[in-house]
């Protein structure tokens, strides 16, 4: 680690007050802080000194994230292979070209191709997303004269696992700067926002162009519109408009997630396996989690009673619920967002409890939409500031009752 350490103390000092590349400064200790504990720390005083910083607590998240991307890389191209195997034949784009290239075989029999082939549609998103989300972060620094914001870490990891990998690549810029400038950078940055800003990047591309993230077409990257018997429409979807299609399905396959999907939302045993690691580690809090499956269960209980002749996801159970869509995602890593989510403990609970009851909600009473996850993170993610405002208030009256006040 010293050569690289000495290497970027000589880039530092081109980046100084007055030096030649001042300007660059913000980019050059965002790269800095990433690979190193800051140099400047506090000796004196009441301060807790640590090594672990903002930028290595959303690290840990990241971390988090990578069971759930190595699956979604093989899911993406096992699905692929199942409909080429049917008779579909691979899309007419660049991203199979690149993959016949390095001399890939179409067959769902064989994982290292599968990854690849989910690999090659994966990567080009994940790129567009860093490189564009990067220059937003570093010239909103440059202009607000402040250090790049480490949040863009978790925000840059999460978006491309909720897209579909078919999505183009000119809309993948286009939500990412959109998402991050109208839904954070315009409120003043990381910590100022009230929205997810991966939720908000995600939700602005599916009004926009909602034939590129629902139907059919999205989900694998093959042509099989043609191919009798073969349907390229995710579980949820399918449930929406078949009754009792999740009758013929297996609940072992969704929960592990070999079904069609954006890259890593559809392994809600990989997601499970992340939370793990972001609540041992305390960067996430189980309340919020725990909530979120308690108002899916106790809304999809009261639906199951009340049932409907004519809408089928009114009979889903909620344990199908909990391994369809984006449920999974959205309930360990889009509610746990430190920035957007409720602070207080009881709060957390009110908050979970409300996004998992109105995704529910969302994906019954309106059959149109059956995905219900992304409103009602969003949708909750303006009354976060307003329970945790209630659930104060209610402590300090509850003291000044004890204390006689």
């Amino acid at each position: 680690m010293k050569p690289i350490r000495d290497l970027l103390d000589k880039l530092g000092a081109q980046v100084e007050k007055g030096a030649k590349f001042e300007k660059l400064a913000s980019a050059y200790e965002a790269v800095d802080t990433l690979a190193f504990s800051p140099g400047i720390q506090t000796r004196t005083g009441s301060h807790v000194r640590d090594g672990l910083d903002y930028k290595r607590l959303m690290f840990f998240v990241v971390l988090a994230l990578g069971p759930a991307l190595t699956f979604g890389l093989w899911n993406t191209g096992y699905q692929a292979n199942l409909a080429i195997e049917a008779g579909a034949s691979p899309n007419a784009d660049w991203q199979n070209a690149l993959f016949q290239l390095v001399g890939g075989v179409y067959t769902s029999s064989n994982p290292l191709w599968c990854a690849l082939l989910g690999a090659v549609y994966f990567v080009p998103i994940f790129l567009v997303v860093h490189v564009v989300g990067l220059g937003i972060e570093i010239i909103n620094a440059q202009i607000r004269d402040h250090e790049v914001s480490e949040g863009f870490l978790v925000t840059g990891a999460l978006l491309p696992l909720i897209l579909p990998p078919t999505i183009p690549l000119w809309m993948v810029a286009f939500g990412t700067a959109f998402g991050l400038i109208f839904g954070k950078e315009i409120f003043g940055g990381t910590g100022m926002n009230f929205l997810n800003p991966a939720m908000f990047s995600r939700a602005v591309l599916f009004f926009a162009y909602p034939a590129y993230l629902s139907g059919d077409a999205p989900w694998i990257a093959a042509d099989f519109i043609d191919v009798d018997g073969f349907t390229g429409a995710t579980w949820l979807a399918r449930a929406a408009v078949e009754p009792g299609v999740l009758g013929q399905q297996s609940w072992l396959q969704a929960f592990v997630g070999a079904i069609p999907g954006s890259f890593g939302e559809t392994s809600t045993l990989a997601l499970l396996i992340g939370a793990g690691l972001i609540i041992t580690t305390g960067v996430a809090s189980w309340r919020t989690i725990a909530g979120t499956a308690l108002g899916t269960i106790v809304m999809a209980s009261l639906l199951n009673l009340i049932g409907s002749d004519t809408n089928p996801m009114m009979s889903v159970p909620w344990y199908w619920h909990m391994v369809l869509g984006g449920w999974a995602i959205g309930a360990i890593f889009m509610t746990t967002d430190p920035v957007s989510s409720a602070y207080t403990d009881r709060g957390r609970w009110v908050y979970g409890f409300s996004i998992g009851a109105l995704c529910v909600l969302i994906r019954c009473v309106n059959p149109a939409y059956p995905e219900g996850m992304m409103l009602a993170v969003l949708f909750m993610n303006m009354f976060a500031p307003l329970i945790d405002h209630f659930v104060i208030r209610r402590n300090v009256a509850r003291r000044l009752a004890r204390s006689g006040a």
